[in-house]
């Protein structure tokens, strides 16, 4: 079974990081703080794409936390809520969800002929195609993330451009190279999101 960690969002007050965390402690940190006289502005930030959100942050702090996306809750999935509906008599669904699949016929023989049937080795395949490109699709995830930050608070920076090359082609010691001299919470912010699931370079 995957492994799943609570969202996490990050704020930048101008070029400084304000607060990371789940979102309805990022929202009220940015409530807070945008109260405060002559606040710069606020941007929060989306850690698992990298991309800003907006909030409406009018009125107590219990009416923001209430209009706040039920996601950040962990809510069940459509797709689970359907599951865990009443139904009649016979073989309970288990979570199970129907969908229609479209194959050749020589795909629909060879899942027929494996045992528990077709749907048992699609599940089987499913999986097993997930633990082998798992790395490769959470890398992919992280270095869109970063990039989509990077276009939001440093495409006018100095060797934003090289630096979005070195990112696309995994060349992680140019990258960091090219970034050292940004400012210092948006540089580690793109570094976090970039590479904080991965080993450090050899």
């Amino acid at each position: 079974m995957m492994q799943t960690t609570r969202p996490q969002f990050t704020a930048f007050t101008g070029q400084q990081r304000l607060v990371t965390g789940p979102l309805a402690e990022v929202a009220l940190a940015v409530m807070k703080a945008s109260r405060k006289a002559a606040s710069a502005p606020i941007v929060i930030f989306d850690d698992a794409t990298g991309r800003p959100i907006d909030l409406d942050l009018r009125g107590t702090e219990r009416d923001i936390v209430a209009r706040l996306p039920q996601s950040d809750s962990n809510p069940q999935p459509a797709d689970d809520q359907a599951a865990l509906e009443p139904r009649g008599r016979g073989r309970p669904k288990l979570g199970v969800v129907a969908r229609e699949v479209t194959l050749l016929p020589r795909h629909w023989e060879w899942l027929a002929a494996q045992p528990g049937g077709a749907s048992v080795a699609l599940r089987k395949l499913v999986d097993e195609a997930r633990r082998a490109s798992g790395d490769i699709d959470r890398a992919r995830a992280a270095r869109d993330a970063a990039y989509h930050f990077m276009s939001d608070m440093a495409g006018n920076l100095a060797g934003f451009e090289e630096a979005s090359r070195a990112l696309f082609a995994d060349d992680r010691r140019r990258f960091t190279g090219l970034i050292a001299g940004w400012p210092g919470d948006i540089r580690d912010h793109i570094v976090k999101l970039a590479f904080s699931d991965r080993a450090e370079p050899p």
